[in-house]
């Protein structure tokens, strides 16, 4: 299983993918509660790779995730670049528009949550496709 994990100062995304290509978890959290999420979902889930954007504030996050969580589970380096974009467009398919939101154009639509659970999806989507090139 892989752990996507989307860092922010604020906020982070944190997704978790299965063998079978399920997410049985994705979830926005507070860049406090990021770590003590991940050791829960390492506990909870067998992990055995940290899938990681590599931006705002990355370097930090990689020394305090090897040091708090296991430096047996590798991290990943994956460019997010135009991830917050894709994960949009993403949004909207996983929850299309209800009602009178649906005759909004898509680019004037803005989603009713934080979105970087989603970037966590799409940094694994990334990963496993490079990977397999």
């Amino acid at each position: 299983m892989i752990i996507g994990f989307d860092p922010g100062r604020d906020k982070c995304g944190i997704a978790v993918r299965n063998e079978q290509g399920h997410f049985p978890y994705h979830q926005v959290v507070n860049s406090e509660d990021a770590i003590a999420t991940l050791q829960s979902l390492c506990q909870q889930f067998p992990i055995e790779q940290f899938v990681m954007g590599n931006q705002t504030t990355s370097k930090q996050w990689k020394q305090q995730l090897e040091k708090e969580i296991s430096t047996a589970i590798p991290i990943v380096m994956v460019d997010e670049r135009n991830s917050t974009l894709e994960a949009r467009d993403r949004y909207w398919e996983m929850y299309p528009p209800q009602g009178l939101t649906r005759l909004i154009p898509q680019g004037m639509r803005v989603p009713s949550r934080p979105i970087d659970d989603i970037v966590a999806i799409l940094l694994i989507e990334r990963y496993l496709k490079r990977n397999k090139s």
